[in-house]
């Protein structure tokens, strides 16, 4: 949890010294880059730590990721201009990306099926925490010290992790994946050109989708010659992780209808969440009058539901199995985000607080149990792939969502300036962040001005939360579609479980290479067949 917070606090923590460190720094036209480049970084690299963990062992990784962004922090806490700082939070970002996948792989490690959730939502319960404290914290150091302070109190809390996953973590690798060698003995080869491949088409991609539109228009060289390159290094990343002979991204997370189906679902949700973290803010602050905290309480309830909701869902889906779980929660939150435009203008801080009080619980009970679905379908030598693969799906389709609402935003937002009212008309700014800023001084604005910009900033975040809904829907289709009736539990082979245990991850195994449908697989509702991870007793 520890190793979860350095990456949770420093998604937060940064956003409210931004203006600081701009005024110290300089290069306010490419800031932005200080939470894209961490993003890229972050998300490019997961499926290449999930491979990794998966042939050397978690306990490596997760340590190789908190030394490299405890580096990163210490780099970025020294840097001298706008540039160096971008470039050590990509740095940071290379082990944010190692700390994400594996900190989930490993409790899925470390806990039998039925007591995932528990654990899973006190993981959540950090970036629940992070998301509220964060940007006060961040406030508070930038305010009564220096914004180098924001990176430097990673080192400590980095440091007690170090110290206790050095000290009380013990990888127990119980199922050894099979080696790929040229002689017996040889330790599993990494395809490091798969990996540099997977490196450049999402790098290529996600610079491609952050500075569309904003640095430069859609149809634009730049824009066009980053697609084209992304579609170019996918491509090549087909061609070699089929000659690979242990590609960083098997032909089975795509060939297995459970992984298929969750990668999708979860990209998905990765898409509709932009809605409530990018857009609702605004609303809360230009529609409804409210100031930063209070606009920041509206978001905060959902992460407040979220973690208990999912600490709950095991006895849902032990009642009615993961697919229905998941299914009842995506479709409980289209219903909300598709209500979310019914709401009475202006109207009270309240309303939308409610929704997405409604929205986190209902996400809980939607991604937790698909996570946990996918992780017991495979065992141990695969479950960091698998893992990763969900969390590459979910990073892509949030920074895809991004770009297409800020989109869809923007284009609602200039249609309502482009037909106002001739009066008023010359003196509108013609951007959503132009927007915000001129209601943040609405005395200065023509009369009318003020209400006829709250207005087209409320009709411009509705058509985002109406695109949520679709987003929402189509994850429903995913699930219904594509996902098993029952998810299948792969038997890992126990410590002194003799034939029956190596027997059952035979089947289980025969079964996923047909498809992993789960049809004639035991349902996850039923938990007598879940076997404890052997653990060292301390």
């Amino acid at each position: 949890m520890l190793g979860m917070a350095l990456a949770a606090l420093d998604s937060t923590i940064i956003a409210t010294a931004v203006p600081q460190i701009v005024g110290d720094l300089g290069g306010f036209t490419v800031f932005s880059w200080l939470f894209s480049g961490y993003l890229l970084a972050v998300t490019v690299t997961l499926p290449v730590y999930g491979k990794l963990s998966d042939t050397h062992g978690r306990k490596p990784i997760l340590l190789t990721g908190i030394v490299l962004f405890l580096i990163g922090s210490l780099a970025c806490a020294g840097a001298w201009n706008m540039g160096s700082l971008i470039a050590f939070r990509v740095l940071q970002g290379l082990g944010g990306g190692a700390l994400q996948g594996t900190v989930q792989t490993i409790a899925a490690d470390l806990y039998p099926m039925k007591e995932r959730p528990k654990i899973q939502s006190k993981l959540s319960s950090v970036w629940a925490v992070s998301a509220v404290a964060g940007p006060g914290l961040g406030g508070l150091l930038t305010t009564y010290g220096d914004w180098r302070w924001i990176f430097l109190i990673n080192l400590p809390v980095g440091t007690v992790a170090l110290w206790l996953i050095i000290r009380h973590f013990h990888d127990t690798r119980r199922d050894r994946p099979t080696l790929t060698t040229d002689a017996p003995g040889q330790r599993t080869r990494v395809d490091w050109p798969g990996a540099l491949a997977i490196f450049a088409a999402g790098g290529l991609l996600l610079t491609a989708v952050v500075q569309g539109g904003t640095a430069w228009p859609w149809l634009s060289a730049p824009s066009l010659l980053l697609l084209t390159g992304s579609a170019l290094a996918t491509a090549a990343t087909v061609l070699i992780e089929r000659r690979a002979a242990d590609p960083i991204i098997p032909g089975w997370v795509w060939r297995r209808r459970t992984i298929s189906a969750v990668n999708l679902a979860l990209g998905a949700l990765g898409l509709l969440m932009v809605a409530p973290t990018v857009f609702l803010p605004t609303y809360a602050q230009a529609v409804l009058g409210l100031a930063p905290t209070a606009a920041g309480f509206v978001l905060s309830v959902m992460t407040l539901s979220w973690p208990i909701s999912a600490a709950l869902s095991s006895r849902v889906y032990n009642r009615i199995g993961i697919r229905n779980c998941a299914l009842l929660g995506i479709g409980a939150a289209a219903l909300v985000l598709a209500a979310f435009p019914l709401l009475p203008y202006p109207g009270a801080a309240w309303q939308p607080a409610l929704l997405m009080l409604a929205l986190g619980a209902a996400l809980g009970l939607f991604q937790l149990p698909l996570i946990i679905g996918v992780q017991s379908s495979v065992g141990y030598a695969e479950r960091g792939t698998a893992t990763a693969s969900i969390l590459f799906c979910r990073q892509v389709g949030q920074s895809l969502g991004a770009a297409l609402f800020g989109a869809i935003a923007n284009a609602t937002l200039n249609d309502r300036l482009t037909h106002a009212p001739a009066a008023i008309r010359a003196g509108l700014p013609h951007d959503l962040d132009a927007v915000s800023h001129a209601l943040q001084h609405a005395g200065a604005l023509v009369t009318g001005t003020a209400d006829y910009l709250r207005r087209a900033v409320a009709t411009s975040v509705e058509h985002v939360y109406l695109g949520a809904a679709a987003a929402a829907a189509l994850a429903f289709l995913a699930v219904l579609l594509l996902a098993p009736r029952r998810f299948p539990l792969h038997a890992e082979a126990h410590p002194g479980a003799g034939a029956t245990g190596a027997a059952g991850a035979t089947l289980t195994s025969a079964a996923d290479e047909d498809g992993g449908n789960g049809d004639d697989g035991t349902d996850t509702g039923c938990n007598a067949t879940d076997r404890r991870t052997d653990r060292r007793a301390d």
